[in-house]
């Protein structure tokens, strides 16, 4: 398969800090910043009770003109986005980098696909998203299963 076919495939992406860091993450700093992107954005918090209120949050965003389900984690620390393709996925993780995450941590990513094969999380680069998007495109080879 080419890298731009490979790039096309849908996967949920997920987006974490380096263990033993934090992005001080809170749901309500995420909505906010979703919210300056777009004030109609659907945004949901969980807090069915269980053992830890509010331990999830779902929400929806637009890039290039496709919406993309997301969901965040405070325990785990992370954020994921659902049946993304690369491209799409190298916008998101831009976009977290400059607008959620501090400045002074990493973003780290795996793939569905790549936590089913034990793949350990990779720094996402700091670079252009078509750097990007071939970091993820050769994390998708290494998780096999294409041929």
């Amino acid at each position: 398969m080419e890298p731009e076919q490979i790039a096309e495939l849908r996967t949920m992406f997920v987006f974490t800090p380096p263990h033993g860091q934090s992005w001080g993450l809170t749901f309500d700093g995420l909505a906010a910043r979703l919210r300056e992107r777009n004030p109609d954005e659907f945004i949901r918090v969980d807090d069915s009770g269980g053992p830890i209120r509010g331990a999830s949050m779902s929400f929806g965003i637009t890039l290039d003109d496709e919406d993309l389900e997301g969901l965040a984690s405070l325990v785990p620390e992370g954020v994921s986005v659902l049946d993304c393709n690369a491209h799409l996925a190298a916008r998101f993780a831009l976009w977290l980098r400059n607008n959620v995450v501090p400045a002074d941590v990493p973003v780290m990513f795996n793939t569905e696909w790549g936590i089913e094969e034990d793949l350990d999380d990779t720094l996402v680069p700091d670079a252009t998203r078509p750097r990007i998007v071939a970091a993820f495109v050769r994390h998708i080879e290494e998780t096999g299963g294409l041929d």
